[in-house]
Parts: C-alpha cells; sequence; structure tokens
C-alpha cells in the first residue's frame, strides 16, 4: 500500500518570530510562483483566485505560539481538491527551546475518482534552503552531503542516534566512479523525492571502509544506497534486517523508478510516525469568512450562503478524507497482525525442531558416553561443504538439482546480492535442496501430497529440510484476481507444461523477511506430468496489499 501523502517535521534553532517571519515570506513566494496574488493577504480566509482559498490563523499563549496556513485549490471540481498546509509552532519546554516546522498537502479526490499521489511541494524545499532545519543530531537539506573521511564517527553517531524521526539514505560510490559526475546523474535523480522526508549523504570512497568496518553488519558499497532507519545497532547482525539496500543495477535500469520505491519508505513513516507534542496539540483549524460590505442585503446573504456551502463542501472532505486515513490504518493494523502471526508460527516450528534437535543429540551423546566413546560424542561435526556463498553461485549450481528447473529472470536473482541480509542465501539453498528432494518423489509419485506435505511430513532417510511454515501453496483471492499482481508471478515454462510458455504460480517460499525486500521463490509442481518442479522466481517480494 503506497503512501499518498507529503509530510515533512523538522525543527530549528531559529526562535519562533524569526522563523515564522521567514516562513510567511516563504510562503508569498511560493504562491507568486503559482501566479496568485499576495497583495493583501490577512488573517482568515483569503480568496486568492477561483476555487482557491488560503486561511490563516495565529494565536499566542503559555502553552506555546503558532501561525499555520492551509491552502485549497478546487479549480475544477472534477479533478478534486490539493491541500496544502503550513504549520510553524515554539516548544516552549525549558529543556528544548526549538521552533517546529511541518509541511502537508494531500488530494482529495472527486466522488468516485482515485486520490493522486502527492510529491514534494515547493513550499518545503524553500523552507529548507532559507532555515537551519534539523532532525535529532542531523541536518535536513534539499541536497546530498558528502561523507569525508573525517565525518564518519559523527554520521555513525547520527545513524545510531534512537530519538531521530527521519530515516538517514547513504549512496556510495561504485569502485573507479567519478563521484561528481555520479553524484550528478545517478544520486541526485535518485534523491529526488526525498527533500524534508529524509537525510542524504553520498559516501566518498575514500570514507567507504572505515564506515562499513564501524558498521559491521549494516554496509553499503558497489553504487548501492541503504536507507537507515533510526536507532541503528551495528553489533546486531539481525539488526541489518531493517535497513534496505538498493543495488546500483536496480538503480540504473530505471532511475525514475527507484526514486519512487526508496522515497516510499521515508514518506510511509513520516505520515505513520506520531507527531511531536507541541505539533500534535494544536487545535483544529477553521476557516473564518470575510464578512460582506459595501453591498446589498440580499447579494451579502447569497454570498455568505454560498461560503457556507463551501465550508459544508470543505468538512465533507475533511471527513472522507479521515474516513480514509482510518481504514487506511486499519489495514495496515490487520497486516502486521497477519505477519505477526506468520512470524508466530514460524518461530515456533523452528524453535519445536531446535528442541527435538537438542534432545536426540543428548540422546546419541549420552549413550556413546556410555560406551565409552567419549571424545566422539563431544566432536564438533564438519563444516557444510560447497555451500554456495552469493545468489549467483546458486545459479551457477542450479545443474546440480536433477529435478528442478531455473525459468526465472537470472537478473532479479543475482540484485538481491547487492540487498542480502543475513541468512538468505543459505535458506534459499535449503529451500532448493528440499525442493529438488520432493520433485523427485513428486516424479516417482511417492510424494504423498503437496510440497507443505512434504515438508510436514519428511521421510527418514531424507536429509534436506525445510520449515512448512514458509510455505504457502496459494496466493490470496486479492491477489489472484489483480491483473497487474497476477503478471508479476506469471512465469516461464516449457510448451510442454502450458501453451502459452507462462504460467501464474502461486507456491512460492518466503526466503526472508524484516524489510522491503523480503525475497521469495516462485515454483509450480509438474511432477506428474514433464516430471520436473519448475523455479520460475526468485527475487525480491512482488507487489500485493503489503508493499
Amino acid at each position: 500500500m503506497e503512501p499518498r501523502n507529503y509530510r515533512m517535521v523538522v525543527s530549528t534553532t531559529q526562535d519562533f518570530a524569526t522563523a515564522s517571519a521567514e516562513a510567511d515570506r516563504q510562503l508569498h513566494h511560493w504562491l507568486a510562483l503559482k501566479r496568485y496574488d499576495t497583495s493583501a493577504l490577512d488573517e482568515g480566509r483569503n480568496e486568492l483566485a477561483q476555487g482557491v482559498t488560503l486561511d490563516h490563523d495565529v494565536a499566542a499563549g503559555r502553552h506555546g505560539s503558532y501561525s499555520r496556513w492551509r491552502l485549497r485549490e478546487n479549480r475544477n471540481a472534477a479533478q478534486g481538491t490539493w491541500q496544502s498546509t503550513l504549520v510553524v509552532r515554539s516548544d516552549d519546554r525549558h529543556e528544548s527551546r526549538r521552533t517546529w516546522l511541518q509541511v502537508d498537502i494531500g488530494h482529495q479526490p472527486a466522488p468516485g475518482k482515485q486520490p493522486i499521489r502527492a510529491n514534494t511541494p515547493g513550499i518545503a524545499k524553500l523552507l529548507l534552503d532559507a532555515l537551519p532545519a534539523q532532525d535529532g543530531l542531523a541536518d535536513v537539506g534539499t541536497v546530498p552531503k558528502y561523507i569525508e573521511q573525517a565525518d564518519v564517527e559523527e554520521v555513525i553517531e547520527e545513524l545510531c542516534e534512537q530519538d531521530r524521526r527521519l530515516p538517514i539514505i547513504v549512496a556510495s560510490v561504485p569502485y573507479g566512479a567519478d563521484l561528481v559526475n555520479w553524484t550528478k546523474e545517478v544520486v541526485e535523480p535518485a534523491f529526488g523525492h526525498l527533500s524534508g522526508l529524509a537525510i542524504m549523504y553520498v559516501l566518498r570512497s575514500e570514507a567507504q571502509q572505515s564506515f562499513n568496518t564501524i558498521l559491521g553488519y549494516h554496509p553499503v558499497f558497489g553504487g548501492g544506497i541503504r536507507t537507515y532507519l533510526p536507532g541503528v545497532d551495528p553489533a546486531w547482525q539481525p539488526d541489518a534486517q531493517r535497513h534496505p539496500v538498493m543495488s546500483r543495477t536496480t538503480i540504473e535500469t530505471n532511475v525514475r523508478r527507484a526514486a519512487a520505491i526508496i522515497a516510499s519508505l521515508p514518506q510511509r513513516l513520516a505520515l505513520s510516525h506520531p507527531l511531536p507534542e507541541p505539533l500534535d496539540t494544536l487545535p483544529f483549524q477553521r476557516s473564518r469568512p470575510s464578512q460582506p460590505g459595501g453591498i446589498s442585503s440580499l447579494e451579502g446573504l447569497r454570498k455568505e450562503l454560498a461560503q457556507v456551502d463551501a465550508q459544508r463542501q470543505e468538512a465533507e472532505q475533511r471527513e472522507e478524507a479521515k474516513n480514509q486515513e482510518i481504514r487506511e490504518f486499519r489495514l495496515r493494523i490487520k497486516q502486521a497482525d497477519d505477519r505477526d502471526f506468520e512470524q508466530i508460527v514460524e518461530n515456533d516450528q523452528l524453535y519445536s525442531d531446535f528442541k527435538d534437535a537438542h534432545r536426540k543429540i543428548r540422546f546419541l551423546q549420552k549413550k556413546l558416553e556410555e560406551s565409552g566413546l567419549y571424545a566422539m560424542a563431544h566432536t564438533p561435526p564438519p563444516e557444510a561443504v560447497n555451500q554456495p556463498l552469493t545468489f549467483a553461485d546458486i545459479l551457477e549450481r542450479m545443474d546440480d538439482f536433477k529435478h528442478l528447473k531455473f525459468t526465472g529472470n537470472s537478473k532479479k536473482t543475482k540484485d538481491l546480492d547487492a540487498q542480502c541480509i543475513v541468512n538468505w542465501v543459505s535458506v534459499a539453498w535449503d529451500a532448493l535442496c528440499t525442493l529438488n528432494d520432493y520433485a523427485a518423489a513428486s516424479a516417482a509419485g511417492s510424494a504423498g501430497g503437496d510440497f507443505r506435505h512434504w515438508c510436514d511430513n519428511l521421510p527418514d532417510d531424507c536429509e534436506n529440510k525445510f520449515p512448512s511454515a514458509k510455505v504457502k501453496m496459494k496466493e490470496s483471492e486479492t491477489v489472484g484476481n489483480n491483473a497487474k499482481w497476477r503478471r508479476q508471478r506469471t512465469f516461464p515454462v516449457p510448451r510442454s507444461v502450458n501453451a502459452d510458455c507462462r504460467l501464474f504460480m502461486q507456491a512460492h517460499l518466503r526466503i526472508g523477511g524484516g524489510n522491503t525486500v523480503s525475497p521469495r521463490l516462485y515454483f509450480h509442481d509438474d511432477g506428474s506430468g514433464t516430471g520436473f518442479v519448475y523455479v520460475g522466481y526468485i527475487g525480491e517480494h512482488p507487489d500485493n496489499t503489503q508493499t
């Protein structure tokens, strides 16, 4: 589910009066660029053009001061209404003498229409260029800054800060590439939608080694771009899954698409993160219509009636926007519950398998000890041999599996290597080994059921095992009925399997999770026909209701 609205929340060390005055100047400049008349703006409601209004309210008190502007643009009823809000809010707590800035923009569609996704508004960039803005320890700007060797420790401190709101996105430079050209031609377009949503850096080549050494399990290199969420823990390997990586190949293939993907997570986080208390406690903004003067009573009543009708329509739009927001949050809660349940089931199965294996090991150790073979009982097992280290290695060794055929896009599989987390390669290898055993049994007619049944009922002589909790034999009806999502799960097969040489594959395995990549393996069992299982895809998670 892609975010649609834009939200920027930053703070500045400028006092409220200075920040508010600068915001007012930049707002006038932004409106002038949009060709609106700003010569007579005042508090209350201002009519800038037909269907365009600007509401402005200010307040000062012992709980802080604020200035707020709300622009509504509805020049064509069929195109819906764009609403932009700017808030400057003082924070008068003794421990935090800062001023908060908030910019929101969203589209309220006409009845029966779909909302349009909001990109970074011009007012946000103007404010960031005019005022020194921060998020926690980091400065927030509109262009990426270079990480020099001398900056590494400071940036690491920013990455590890728990209280920052914004992600820090770091772009690396490929070996041999010119820093300035790479930044201009690749990084800046890829960062095109991030102003106000993230802190942007470019890691210089000479600083890369020390940066990645300190981060340990969270490196970025080779022209990849990594999104670091708040509270990075360099010493904890599982934490690396929270911080997605985009490979150089993915970026260069389609920079515009890469920019949209990179901005999606920061935009979603900005909308779901609780507002700071000073902004969250602002009173509801109510428009104050201007009073008609110098006109007849009938004309005045007509104008008042028109204003009341406009306010009614605005209230209906606000109510629908809030209802939509509530629906989306309910859907996110359901999706989070579903993911939690899947993880609970998988963890429960893995823990049960671990306990069973531990009991068997202790039983066999005691039997060996009782037989006087103490040294043998406690001899560590040999290391696994010939285990692939990358997804590229897996593809090169697909011929090892006599009962599997890989028909997928090798490039998408290799792209996982630049984004790989912890144990994805070993999980994928275990999946293929177990799937190969199953394919042999399926071709022989002795599997006894589908792959999930096989994983739950392994034959005694089967050495390879894969958790059945990671196996899904069917997609949801929502995915199956969505033409775009169905196409993304339709993969090549031989003509002997399907006359169209392509097949909608529903059965898939969860190779990894915890971030936006969440790789999947899709397959089709044709053991009863051609005698093979066809692996149509190994790559990042296709689109669904949760991506």
